[in-house]
């Protein structure tokens, strides 16, 4: 199959601020040791697709080294690559302005590879899917475009992209955020949403993009061209077969705090709802080299120190030194000192948590060095006067962020005594 991937990796992610206010949302850090674009990453390469074109725009630096250190092992020999492709300005003097609008500013490199397929994918989505099986459905129908589609409750599909189809997957509608969803044939509770994944015939979508850039319009696909291409082409919905493996699909838009809270959670849980253990669909990274894990000071006489981690996902360079960690992820490089206690936590790469803090339902950035008897999570009023806080309560320390050595807990103070 001469499938070229276009991932769509340029989006500030403006409700994961803070945790995007220095990267692009695809570059955030996930499950650990993972960027989100990983999982999109993954599913080219297990799909068998190697020819893939990472469209950055925002903030793209970490996204960039990140695809350079960990996905460079492509052969140019074989007529292989990923590369990362910020707006070139070939045919304007303006930006990336929507999702078609970046697809169409690349025509020149799309006509210059000339595959006979173009897979449109969003770099900021966790799933398993294999493109090879939308593919072979795509040949089957004789489709000039599709779409992948995931079953989705109607009473909870209000706030996605709705794909009207016919009894034989033709799409002949598409509403963004109905408030009436239409439901799929013969399933009156259920509808399909749109995934962001698209797949087309190349000369078509080439030519549809061509007809969109000369118009008034937003240039995004869910919007514009499917709109008009399901009038004019044969445009089908393909229902999303989930590589995961589990009861229920995963599919997540990580878009917002307490979704991507949620979502590390998950993982922590004796029965994930992602699977990140499945040697058949392996998910692939850029893996620095740490040292292992360490856990250090078991049960002692004097102050009852004991380095443990619970219920948690711990990565490489990671020392619990003394602490008490329990129903978190641990980034790379993490130091939780002795008498500390982490709930329900994200700690991402570099944190360093000093002796006696107590940190629960928080979201902690790279590089952040938090001192010794620091209590967060726990008052949300004095939270809100340092940090950002989330309805729910989630507490969110940005990237670097210098944090106060004002509060102390009880614990700090008797030990100074």
């Amino acid at each position: 199959m001469s499938i070229l991937a276009m991932i769509l990796a340029g989006g500030k992610g403006e409700r994961l601020h803070p945790l995007t206010i220095h990267r692009a949302k695809p570059a955030v850090p996930f499950g650990g040791i993972y960027r989100i674009i990983d999982f999109t990453l993954s599913n080219c390469i297990n799909s068998g697709i190697r020819k893939i074109a990472v469209l950055t725009q925002y903030k793209s630096m970490s996204l960039d080294k990140h695809i350079r250190l960990g996905w460079n092992f492509f052969s140019g020999e074989l007529d292989e690559y990923i590369i990362s492709v910020p707006p070139q300005q070939r045919v304007g003097d303006k930006w990336y302005q929507g999702t078609a609008d970046a697809i169409y500013q690349n025509i020149y490199m799309i006509e210059k590879d000339a595959p006979d397929h173009l897979l449109v994918l969003a770099g900021d989505h966790i799933y398993k899917m294999d493109y090879a099986e939308m593919f072979r459905f795509h040949e089957e129908k004789q489709a000039d475009a599709t779409v992948a589609a995931i079953e989705v409750p109607c009473k909870n599909a209000t706030g996605f992209g709705i794909v009207e189809v016919d009894e034989d997957s033709r799409v002949i509608g598409f509403e963004e955020k109905p408030r009436v969803p239409k439901c799929i044939p013969g399933q009156t509770n259920l509808a399909f949403v749109s995934m962001g994944v698209y797949l087309f015939n190349t000369r078509t979508v080439i030519e549809h993009l061509k007809v969109d850039a000369l118009q008034k319009t937003v240039h995004d696909f869910g919007k514009n061209i499917i709109p008009r291409m399901m009038k004019t082409t044969d445009f089908y919905a393909y229902n999303f077969k989930d590589e995961n493996k589990k009861e229920a699909k995963y599919w997540r838009d990580v878009g917002t705090i307490d979704a991507y809270w949620e979502a590390n959670m998950d993982l922590v849980s004796v029965d994930p709802l992602l699977n990140l253990y499945d040697m058949a669909w392996p998910i692939r990274t850029c893996q620095s080299q740490n040292p292992p894990a360490k856990f250090v000071f078991a049960q002692e006489t004097k102050g009852g120190r004991l380095g443990i981690a619970l219920d948690s996902v711990v990565s490489p360079g990671c020392i619990v030194s003394g602490g008490r960690v329990q129903n978190s992820v641990l980034s790379p490089n993490v130091r939780v000192n002795s008498y500390s206690e982490v709930y329900e936590s994200i700690l991402l790469e570099n944190v360093d948590i000093g002796r006696h803090c107590k940190i629960r339902r928080a979201i902690i950035d790279k590089d952040v060095k938090i001192p010794p008897g620091a209590e967060i999570g726990y008052n949300h009023e004095e939270d809100k006067k340092r940090y950002f806080v989330t309805p729910t309560g989630i507490v969110v320390i940005a990237k670097g962020a210098k944090v106060s050595g004002e509060a102390r807990s009880a614990a700090m103070a008797e030990e100074k005594l």
